[in-house]
């Protein structure tokens, strides 16, 4: 008999990122998304009327800060886990999510394959029952919630490089072309396509041609607001 779907309320204050969020967690197979809210209210109503297993929880949002929320939520027994999803790198916001009971912290911005990989380590955990015939079965247990290590990226392709381009592409609303990612980064034309296609294979860019008066149309990349690791994490 199979486990029954993981019930993931995302709790994000940008509608575009929830929505992302949400699209993320319905294409990873035993999970659904049962709703997408924008404040901690709204959390509250949804988690009073509805069967719940894990919140996928900023942790800066309009009526409180996701932590407190948490706290609260364990105060009152409530059994519901939490994965925090948040920008902030504060290390001490690390530990405390931890001491709250947190089984994961993912920094935005991610890309699916980030939080795919931590859905999935966090549905073998709660897949595990049964008594622990030693260490090692806990150990086990308890590695399952561990991050993996970053992803190997194509050959040819360096971390530091790729992190340089994704920051020009984020700093550029009206996004870039090659050449224009080539000469701000200091590299080749051939080199930045290779990293702007990378973008675009792993979800962080999109491309669309811009149609001049003659000529071939030029590629313009633009970062996607909504993609959310290390942006080499992917």
């Amino acid at each position: 008999m199979s486990a029954p779907e993981v019930r993931v309320l995302v709790v994000e204050d940008d509608p575009v990122a929830a929505a992302a969020h949400a699209l993320y967690v319905g294409r990873v197979p035993g999970f659904t998304a049962v709703a997408a809210v924008h404040s901690l209210a709204e959390a509250t109503r949804v988690l009073e009327r509805t069967r719940v297993d894990l919140l996928l929880l900023d942790l800066t949002l309009p009526d409180g800060h996701g932590l407190r929320f948490a706290r609260g939520l364990r105060a009152a027994g409530h059994p519901v886990d939490v994965i925090a999803v948040t920008s902030a790198r504060d290390l001490a916001v690390v530990r405390e999510s931890v001491s709250l009971g947190v089984v994961q912290y993912v920094l935005k911005p991610f890309a699916f394959p980030t939080l795919r990989e931590r859905l999935l380590r966090y549905a073998e955990f709660r897949a595990s029952a049964g008594e622990a015939a030693g260490q090692d079965d806990v150990d086990r247990t308890l590695a399952a919630l561990r991050a993996p290590g970053p992803a190997e990226l194509p050959k040819g392709l360096s971390a530091a490089t790729l992190d340089r381009v994704a920051a020009l592409l984020r700093a550029a609303p009206d996004g870039l072309t090659a050449a224009g990612t080539a000469g701000a980064a200091g590299i080749s034309r051939i080199t930045a396509r290779r990293y702007l296609e990378h973008l675009v294979d792993t979800g962080r860019a999109d491309r669309t041609p811009r149609y001049g008066q003659v000529g071939r149309p030029e590629l313009h990349y633009r970062w996607l607001a909504a993609a959310a690791g290390s942006v080499s994490n992917v």
